[in-house]
Order: C-alpha cells, then structure tokens, then sequence
C-alpha cells in the first residue's frame, strides 16, 4: 500500500489551496478585556471570522487558527471563540489563548454562524458531492484561506480545534507544512473501526473523504502532521473516540513520532473538554 500523500489527500477532498484572501474589517470591539475585529475574508467565498488580539503585557506567542466545532448547533460557528460552547470550559477557549499572549483568528465554516444562509449541512455537502466535491473539502479551504493570513506573522501559526474543529484541526495540519503546531481535542480516530460499529453516524455530513477507505484512514492524514509537534486528546467515554477507535490513532502516531514532539492526553471523560486537558493544550503551545 502507497503512503498517503497531500496531493492525494487534496484530491480526495476535491479541494486545492485556495491562497491568501483579502480582508475587510466589519466591526470591532472589547470582550473580558480581549479586544477582537470582526472581518470577512475575501476569496472565492465570502468568510466571516473574528481576529481576537493577544492581551497588551502577555507573553508573544504563536498565532492560533482556531477551526470551531459543530454540536448540532449550527448557530454558533466563530462565536465559540469569544462566547464557548456547552462541551467547552470557561472562559471560552479563543479568550483563554488571547489572554496567553495567542492572536487567535475563528471563521464561520459552510453552513454555520453567519454562514446559515448557505443552506443546512446535509444540502450543502450533497449538492458538493455531485460536483466532486466535498463539504469537508469546502471547509479545508476556507481554513488554509485564513492560515495564509496568519503566515505573515513572524511566529508560525498553530491550528487548533475541538471535535469538528478537531478533524479540521488535523485536516489543514495535515495539508499544510506552515502549520508549525496542530491540536486536536476530542474528535480524531479511525474511522473504519467507527463505521463497523455504526457510531459513525453520529458525525454530520460534513465528515466524509470519498475513497479515503479502505486503503487510508484518518490516523494516516494525522501522521501526515509529523514531525511537528502534535497534540491529541481523547476521553475514553466520548463515543466519538471509543478505545476501538482511538487506539489506531494513538498506535500510529505513536510509530511516526517515536520520541518526536507527540503529546497524547487520554481521559475518562465524554465529549467535553476537560481543565486537566485546557491546561496540557496552553502548556502545549507554550
């Protein structure tokens, strides 16, 4: 069996780097002391993100790309950054990297925030596949989009997400070489091992690779990352990543890595962040 490669990725995807967009400023404004932009990316699509700054004082850290999860509340999108999420801890994980010393920039993913108007999840990734391509793809691109963005800092950017934001998290990671440092919390494992027990089903549309499988699985597109530091969290109750599908994962990862920059946090917990696991995450990039 080949390794898997970026252009094949890419081209399973149905996606290509799409480069760096233009920006235009919206609005503006202070939360809990972080001040934030609200911008649209200007590209083959129209993308609304929020751009938080790093707090005055803190220590100059890596800017953050921060892919927000899904939740079957499509309202959120970027606002997860600045407002959290039930699965997610206070304060919000994007005000916790601002107070860090991060510069943290969240767009609205296809279908999700002020991005509803598209359409719902499940249209928007039928109408893709009949093009060849697809809504996972659609969303790689966006995020690449915003990564160019950040690559003109003179820190290179991480890439951080959780649950959705985790696979895509792993996907831009994966695509990317500028990413210098990519987290994912409680969303990557293997798929097969998932799909023989059904729990696939609990993931949205939006989750499909066409022909990924059965030679490749996503503990392939992970080690895509190495070797640069990677972060990998799981709760052993989350049916997400139940043992049968985060031990390939881990296995893997683990293979590539050998002593390299792989930080693996398991907990017993469900889908929901954890404090033990903010915390690894900010030690982490650190």
């Amino acid at each position: 069996m080949a390794p898997l490669t970026r252009p094949e990725l890419w081209r399973l995807l149905g996606a290509s780097p799409p480069g760096r967009p233009g920006v235009r400023v919206l609005s503006e404004g202070e939360t809990e002391g972080v001040r934030w932009r609200r911008l649209e990316l200007v590209g083959e699509r129209r993308v609304p993100a929020f751009d938080l700054a790093p707090v005055p004082g803190a220590p100059v850290r890596s800017p953050v790309l921060y892919a927000h999860a899904h939740g079957d509340r499509p309202g959120i999108g970027k606002a997860e950054a600045l407002e959290g999420r039930p699965a997610l801890l206070d304060p919000p994980l994007g005000l916790a990297l601002a107070r860090a010393g991060h510069r943290v920039l969240c767009p609205d993913m296809a279908g999700f925030g002020e991005r509803q108007g598209e359409g719902p999840e499940g249209a928007l990734a039928k109408a893709l596949l009949w093009q060849g391509r697809t809504l996972l793809g659609v969303m790689v691109e966006d995020l690449s989009g915003a990564l160019d963005l950040l690559c003109e800092a003179e820190e290179a950017p991480a890439v951080v997400g959780f649950s959705m934001g985790a696979f895509l998290a792993a996907m831009v990671g994966a695509l990317r070489p500028e990413a210098s440092k990519v987290a994912h919390l409680c969303g990557m494992a293997a798929i097969a091992p998932l799909i023989a027990s059904g729990a696939h089903d609990l993931h949205g549309p939006y989750l499909t690779i066409p022909g990924l499988l059965p030679e490749h699985d996503l503990p392939e597109v992970a080690a895509l990352i190495a070797p640069r530091s990677q972060f990998v969290a799981a709760g052993l109750a989350d049916p997400l990543t139940p043992p049968e599908a985060f031990g390939p994962l881990e296995k893997r990862l683990r293979e590539v890595y050998g002593d390299g920059p792989l930080v693996v946090h398991v907990g017993a917990e469900g889908h929901v962040e954890t404090r033990a696991m903010r915390a690894a995450l900010l030690a982490f990039l650190a």
